[in-house]
């Protein structure tokens, strides 16, 4: 998977607010997660993102 700036990504676990989704806010090494519930970031590394990746949106394009 490819993995983008913008992409929406459903993981295995829930966040503690309920939500599955997050939004990609930066990629490399590390990645920078917002929760689309909460609002809530993260930094995480591209190893565990790619392990509990179940769904990958990419934004509409306008």
């Amino acid at each position: 998977m490819k993995y983008e700036v913008g992409d929406i990504v459903k993981l295995k676990k829930k966040h503690p607010c309920g939500s599955f989704e997050w939004e990609i806010l930066r990629v490399g090494a590390d990645f920078r997660l917002k929760c689309l519930g909460c609002g809530h970031m993260i930094m995480i590394d591209r190893k565990t993102v790619e392990k509990n990746t179940k769904e990958l949106k990419k934004p509409l394009e306008s």
